[in-house]
This record gives C-alpha cells, structure tokens and sequence, in this order.
C-alpha cells in the first residue's frame, strides 16, 4: 500500500475517532435504564439471541488480532483496529450484564458458557488486506441489520432496556460499516479493477463467524430468524446498500471466471497469513 493511501487511511480515522469521541461514546453502567428491568419479563427467546450475541462478540482477541496482522505499517488501519476492539468490548460487556442483571443467566451459566465458546479459535477467512476490509464492510452492515431487528423485536415484546442496548450497539456497527465503505471507496481510487473484484469475491463468499465457532449455532440460528433475517435481507439490507454507499451497483461486479482471469496481475499487496 503506497504513502497517499496510508495518508488518506489515516484522516479518515481522526475523522472517524473526533465524531465518536464528539457523539458516540456511551457508558454500559450508567447510560442503560437498568432499573427498568423490572417492568420486564422473562423472554427466553430474546435471552437466547443477547446470548449468542455476547458469544460472538468474545471472540475479540481472535478478530482484534487478525486486523493487526493485516495492517501492516498502515498507521490509520491500525489505530481503527484498536478503537474498534475497544467498542466491540462494551457490546459484550453490556449484553452479559443484560442477561445476569435480568436474571435470564447466572454468574455460573455464563461462565460456562463463555468456556464453551473460547473452547474453539475464530480464523481470518481471508488473508489479504483488501478483502478483509470489504468483509468488515460487510460483516458490520450486517450486524447492524440484525441488531436493529432484534431491537424492534425487544420493543415489541415490552423489553425496553434490551432494545436500548440494542440500539447503542447498532449505531456503534454503522459507525463501523461507514468506516469500512470509506476505505474501499479509497481503494476503488487507487485500484478499481483489483478492488471490484475482491468486493464480488467476497459476497460470493461471505459467512459470518458465528456460523463457524459458535455452539449449537443452528438451533440459535433459527430463533434468530424470527426476527426476520435470512438471505433475502441480507441481499436487500446489506449487499445493495454497500454497493450503493460506493456508487456500484450488482452489475459493477465482476463474475468468477473473470477474476479467475486476471487473478494474479490485480494484486498489490504483499500476503499475510495468520496463523
């Protein structure tokens, strides 16, 4: 990655860090009503997703590392991994708290739980650069879309600081989505060829990493798709709005054959593995 788009990373982090520091910050302790609680009941359903939830997000040793790898001396990137793994944490810290101050889990269920998932190791499933910043793009649009449904969720079913916790997470994974369009907006600039083609790489490909780390992940899976989201959210929610926050449309992408083509002259940055 040459200087200009190192340098161009690099303000769009201060950008990014003035508005959070400016709009964004929030406090897991004293910002969520939790003394609501007890005008709420019991919903194992809701319990089950915020689980899930906290699940995913305690991977973030594995993700905070697989972005360091990747980022090389890109000053920025880096920067904006260490802030966006401070986030990350108050999602998971908020909804554990969620779960044993309404007395869905125990101290003991959750500590269980939490051996469980950290039994198994999340793997960066790209190893480039570029890709991997087209599937944070992706990854976070999506989350955002699956919290704001299970907030509405929450709300419908009378658990009010569930959806406010919601709520808060959700805009924190737009403030990273957005984050994510600008750097490939940037790497578009600089390489559009190589760039569209791991952008269509990467949809073809994309899974999300509870599918791959989390227990019982198909029957957590099918509750969630309650709140109404399956594929054709994901491509209506996620894929073409990503398209459009850079100007592209479906018919921008190239197909497989065509990368398969020029697969090896569109690279430009060194490869990483992670280990």
């Amino acid at each position: 990655m040459n200087r200009t788009l190192r340098e161009a990373f690099h303000r769009e982090y201060m950008t990014f860090f003035e508005q959070a520091e400016r709009t964004r910050r929030w406090n897991p302790f004293t910002d969520i009503p939790w003394e609501d609680l007890r005008d709420s009941r019991p919903d194992e359903r809701l319990a089950l997703c915020a689980e899930t939830f906290c699940g995913v997000e305690m991977f973030l040793p594995d993700y905070l590392k697989a972005h360091l790898d990747l980022c090389g001396g890109n000053y920025g990137q880096a920067w904006f991994a260490a802030n966006w793994g401070y986030e990350e944490s108050r999602h998971s810290l908020v909804l554990r708290e969620y779960l044993h101050r309404s007395g869905q889990r125990t101290e003991e269920q959750l500590f269980d739980y939490a051996e469980d998932v950290l039994s198994r190791t999340w793997r960066s499933p790209y190893d480039e650069g570029r890709q991997m910043v087209v599937y944070g793009a992706v990854q976070e649009l999506t989350t955002f879309v699956i919290y704001r449904k299970q907030r509405d969720l929450a709300a419908r079913s009378g658990d009010s600081v569930l959806a406010e916790v919601y709520r808060l997470i959700g805009r924190d994974e737009m403030a990273h989505a957005k984050f994510y369009q600008r750097m490939l907006q940037l790497h578009l600039e600089t390489d559009r060829v190589g760039t569209l083609h791991d952008l269509a790489h990467v949809l073809r490909t994309f899974r999300m990493p509870a599918e791959d780390i989390l227990p019982d992940y198909e029957a957590r899976v099918a509750v969630m798709r309650t709140a109404g989201i399956d594929s054709g959210v994901f491509f209506k929610e996620v894929v073409l709005p990503t398209l459009a926050a850079m100007g592209l449309s479906r018919h921008d992408l190239p197909g497989p054959r065509a990368r398969a083509a020029v697969d090896v002259p569109i690279r430009r940055e060194p490869h990483r593995r992670v280990p």
